[in-house]
């Protein structure tokens, strides 16, 4: 194919990315975010799927049959995890502003320096291979598509002057977009949004190339999946593959499955797109399908264009991780050999975009600046503005981190297949693994365990794969892999200690998760926390318990800082004007003028952490801020707030003392709160009681007189209609019962509904009289009205305030002697706002010690006259919830013999009355 046209439609291609990139960091700024989908979050994480899926599982499953499996069935077999480890990974990032699996690990022992610094070094050696697969699958299918039928070109590119080399000029333009891609902001923990979609755009790209050149493989070029199989089957070799194969095949797939469920979450792109990138949680929970099904899709054709390659070439013609491509230019099918080649292109752009940026990050928050902020002559505390600062250092590595991966392919040529080099670099970056999981569920791990874990499991890896890499491209004696360094067979890096018949992956991953998780745990269990360390752990572990408000979690800094320090120090770091929103964001949001304000509060203090920690990393940001904020970081009583009760009784062991009187005291408290709790179920079976004889009586009454008039129809029609009377008025009584229990259930479950308007409370009282007139003309009580003789206007439940006055008043009426009785309704205008009512009588008064409860429910107070209790106890406790509920107060004031006066006051007219939640209508 033309050289030219392959060249120009790559670049187009590239420049489409770019394009789609440019529009998605746009599109937030216009309130319309491409990425906040959780279709587009599932596709981001595709980026898993890289060239390695695109050729390499191909040629494996060319040599090997469905052993290429493992490496899908893993995150397969996470996905049904990730609401549980992948949802809590997201919440502790957002809460703690975390910028990459470096900054996460750091943050979680104590935000060490020297943790995230080994992180960074560990992902960046191990990482190298991984993006050399990607630019040797470009260089090598960018020669065959140019040079076909002529596949000698890139078997043989390895060994020509670099300046010669393809894979050179694609390291450098991958470099160039990689930068245009990752390193236009400088907080490293906004997203990117135009990143992940360009990313999802090219998960869709590789999909549909994939499956495109399964289908004609697979329905063209043979006669469908019948015919190819069984000429598969047919085939002396491919025949061997449809069997799965020896007892060690079953530990290499269990080996590899495991190895791919760890790395899918702690690869740092996996961690960039899944945990960085996510702008919603929920996202989580449709990605944990989503995701297997593309897993499955990508995979459906592997098995097929691997027997096809076979078949059509044999083994050694073409390279096996080349037939996806090789297939359609064999059949001079040049349209599908070019969007097949725009596929795998697609998936090592994307690897290496997101992979170098998620490396940028690290070296330049958790490696290159810590070690810049410790060297004092370069001044860089004097320096106003570090924003460019970061963007060299973000765009150096990126530039650092492809040209390493060209360096390992040079270095190894075609001595290491796609598939190989992808998992040397899943061994490496699986040593994260103890460390980040163990960190987020053990609250006992310690930064020094982290520590010796991934050191062990770092070593163990390097010795174990990386140095036999390089002794298998000649750069160290092969003697180093047949017999062991210095002739000692028992270190021979692939039967290390005689550990033999394992295959050279999972034989490096058993021993180096072997030492990683005993160095882990041995050492944490040996090791103390610090304060820091344990106020951390306590966040990581508990962070949904701790974060349920909006994410809020309270920092521990007991230290004094000015804000102009504050603000000087983070705008060299993030700018000037985005330190200025920042702070005005923050002023607003708290009612604050930040100009009058000298010292800084703990919430601003912990503002510009996170805001350093997006730019620089959260231990470098926690150094800056203890620079400025001086004093102590943390106060202990404060860290025991959140720390379990084991935390409490080490850091309390010698305050013992103090603490047992504290629970004598509690114990008495307690004791005394069961007493209360014991008389309120003692009212309680009172009340029932009461309740329950007041039911009967009426029941009783109405059955009798009921009775009465059925059994004798011949009765006096005088009778007859004296018996019916006495009927409804006792059915009357049982319904106002039953209407005052269910007003007090709905009172106190917050069920009762109000409707709050404007009326005239001067009319309210009047209609309040006038519904209770004939009780007191019954009675011959005298009933006075002292209303003012103008309208009294208030926001309130008319229906429920007269149901509180006709109380008052029938209890004034019922305890005022008949004849010579006299009530008085009374509206006084206070001078501060608002109103007050007052029911007065000339009755017998209440008892003194009667009077502190008499608003309880199951409280009666008996006729002074016949010493007999009346109604059920509820009336007044109805009265004072709905007059507490209108914003107001009730109380009494008696004297035996000198008669009672109940009040109740209501505040202003100020339009503070809710109807359900909704603002006061006028009438």
């Amino acid at each position: 194919m033309n050289i030219g046209l392959v060249i120009g439609v790559s670049l187009g291609y590239l420049l489409i990315l770019f394009g789609i990139a440019y529009w998605g960091d746009k599109r937030p700024d216009q309130g319309r975010s491409v990425i906040n989908s959780p279709y587009v979050y599932a596709l981001s994480i595709a980026v898993y799927c890289t060239s390695w899926t695109f050729y390499g599982s191909v040629g494996l499953a060319a040599e090997s049959g469905i052993h290429y499996l493992p490496i899908y069935l893993g995150p397969t077999l996470m996905a049904a995890l990730f609401w549980i480890v992948l949802r809590k990974m997201v919440r502790i990032s957002k809460v703690n502003r975390i910028t990459s699996i470096a900054d996460f690990v750091a943050s979680r022992y104590g935000k060490s320096q020297m943790l995230g610094g080994l992180v960074t070094i560990i992902a960046l050696v191990g990482l190298v291979p991984y993006i050399a697969l990607q630019l040797r699958a470009v260089s090598d299918t960018f020669n065959v598509m140019v040079s076909y039928p002529d596949t000698s070109a890139s078997q043989l590119a390895h060994t020509v002057p670099f300046y010669a080399d393809t894979a050179f000029y694609v390291a450098l333009i991958l470099a160039v977009f990689a930068i245009l891609f990752g390193t236009r902001h400088i907080d490293a923990s906004e997203h990117h949004s135009g990143m992940v979609a360009a990313i999802a755009f090219e998960s869709v790209v590789k999909l549909v190339a994939f499956i495109l050149a399964g289908l004609v493989v697979t329905f063209v070029i043979f006669g469908g999946v019948g015919d190819l199989f069984s000429q598969a089957a047919a085939h002396p070799q491919l025949a061997e593959l449809f069997h799965v194969g020896e007892l060690s095949d079953y530990g290499n797939w269990i080996a590899f499955t495991l190895l791919a469920m760890v790395v899918v979450l702690v690869l740092p792109r996996q961690f960039q797109v899944a945990v960085v990138e996510n702008v919603d949680e929920s996202h989580v929970r449709k990605a944990a399908w989503l995701f297997p099904l593309y897993l499955f899709l990508i995979n459906l054709f592997v098995l097929p264009i691997a027997f096809a390659g076979v078949l059509m070439f044999g083994y050694g013609e073409v390279n096996p991780d080349n037939f996806v491509l090789a297939l359609p230019l064999s059949q001079e099918m040049q349209l599908l050999a070019l969007i097949v080649f725009l596929g795998g292109l697609s998936a090592a752009t994307a690897m290496i975009i997101v992979e170098t940026v998620a490396l940028a990050t690290m070296l330049c928050n958790d490696l290159v600046m810590p070690a810049l902020l410790r060297i004092r002559w370069l001044g860089l505390e004097r320096r106003r503005d570090l924003t460019r600062l970061l963007l060299y250092i973000r765009r150096g590595a990126i530039l650092i981190g492809i040209l390493l991966g060209y360096a390992y392919v040079r270095v190894t040529g075609d001595m290491v297949g796609l598939v190989s080099m992808g998992l040397v670099s899943f061994c490496a970056v699986a040593q994260f693994a103890p460390a980040l999981i163990g960190g987020i569920f053990w609250k006992g791990a310690t930064r020094k365990g982290a520590l010796a874990g991934l050191s062990a499991g770092f070593v163990v890896w390097l010795y174990t794969l990386l140095l036999p890499s390089f002794a298998q491209a000649g750069w160290l004696p092969a003697t180093f892999i047949t017999h062991g360094p210095w002739g000692i067979e028992l270190l021979k890096p692939y039967e290390l200690f005689g550990l033999s018949g394992l295959h050279q992956i999972t034989h490096s991953l058993v021993w180096s998760m072997l030492v990683n998780l005993g160095a882990y745990v041995t050492v944490s269990l040996l090791t103390q926390q610090n304060t820091m360390e344990r106020i951390q752990a306590n966040l990581f572990v508990d962070v949904f318990r701790l974060s349920a408000e909006r994410y809020g979690i309270s920092r521990f800094w007991r230290g004094t800082a000015t804000v102009d320090d504050l603000f000087d120090l983070l705008k060299r770091f993030v700018g000037e004007a985005r330190a200025r929103a920042a702070f005005e964001r923050y002023a607003r949001g708290r009612g604050l003028d930040l100009t009058q304000m000298r010292e800084a509060d703990s919430d601003l203090i912990q503002l510009c952490e996170r805001m350093l920690a997006g730019s620089i990393g959260a231990a470098s940001a926690r150094v800056m801020v203890s620079n400025v904020a001086k004093g102590d970081v943390v106060s202990l009583e404060e860290v025991m707030e959140i720390l379990d009760e084991a935390s409490q009784v080490i850091a309390y062991s010698q305050q013992l003392e103090t603490k047992s009187r504290e629970l004598e005291t509690a114990t008495r408290e307690l004791r005394a709160a069961n007493e209360q709790l014991k008389q309120l179920d003692r009212m309680k079976d009172d009340f029932i009681s009461t309740v329950t004889h007041e039911l009967r009586t009426p029941l009783t009454s109405i059955r009798s007189f009921t009775e009465i008039l059925y059994d004798n129809r011949d009765l006096d029609p005088d009778k007859r209609q004296e018996f019916l009377g006495i009927i409804i008025s006792e059915s009357e009584r049982l319904t106002r019962l039953i209407n005052q229990v269910l007003d007090l259930a709905k009172l106190e479950s917050g069920a009762m509904r109000w409707y709050i308007r404007r009326y005239d409370l001067v009319e309210v009282l009047s209609d309040a009289a006038t519904a209770t007139s004939q009780l007191f003309k019954t009675k011959a009580v005298d009933l006075h009205l002292d209303l003012p003789d103008h309208p009294v206007p208030m926001d309130t439940d008319r229906d429920r305030l007269m149901q509180v006055i006709i109380n008052l008043l029938s209890n004034a009426v019922k305890f005022t002697p008949a004849h010579t009785g006299r009530v008085t309704l009374r509206l006084t205008l206070l001078e501060e706002g608002g109103v007050k009512v007052e029911v007065e009588d000339n009755g017998p008064g209440i008892p003194t010690e009667d009077l502190p409860t008499l608003f309880e429910k199951f409280r009666q107070v008996g006729d002074a006259l016949t010493e007999k209790p009346e109604g059920t106890g509820l009336g007044l406790a109805i009265c004072k919830n709905i007059i507490q509920h209108l914003g107001g107060r009730i109380w009494v004031d008696s004297q035996q013999g000198a008669g009672t006066t109940f009040a109740f006051n209501l505040p202003p007219l100020d339009g503070s009355a809710k109807e359900d939640g909704k603002p006061a209508k006028p009438e």
